[in-house]
């Protein structure tokens, strides 16, 4: 199963992929993207993404021709971007904090909440 979420800022479309980048959700994905993103700078968040077959690839190989970045935190999807050459946004997480994390909407987690400060 694929969820997509697709955030649009000023100048950077971030498109936040999470569990398996497969067949035709990968190949559905990609016609979205390209008819989105013609106009400005694509960030591919991979953060979330636990598998990618020869189809994901194809079209994570295509959205990197087409000048994405892709923020690839963990050594699996760090492993894909290698082997197929793409480009992985430099300090990557620094790019989703300055856009304002998907997950929580600039919000703090729970977890980060309920720790207690220290004095």
């Amino acid at each position: 199963m694929l969820r997509v979420e697709i955030r649009d800022s000023a100048d950077t479309l971030i498109l936040r992929l999470e569990g398996r980048f497969a067949g035709d959700d990968a190949e559905h994905t990609g016609t979205l993207t390209t008819r989105l993103a013609a106009r400005e700078k694509l960030l591919v968040d991979l953060t979330e993404v636990v598998f990618v077959d020869a189809a994901g690839e194809e079209v994570l190989s295509f959205l990197g021709r087409f000048g994405a970045e892709f923020v690839a935190p963990n050594s699996y999807v760090l492993d894909v971007c290698e082997r197929l050459n793409l480009r992985v946004a430099p300090n990557s997480s620094s790019h989703l904090s300055a856009l304002g994390d998907l997950r929580t909407n600039g919000d703090q987690s729970r977890s980060d909440r309920a720790k207690p400060r220290k004095r």
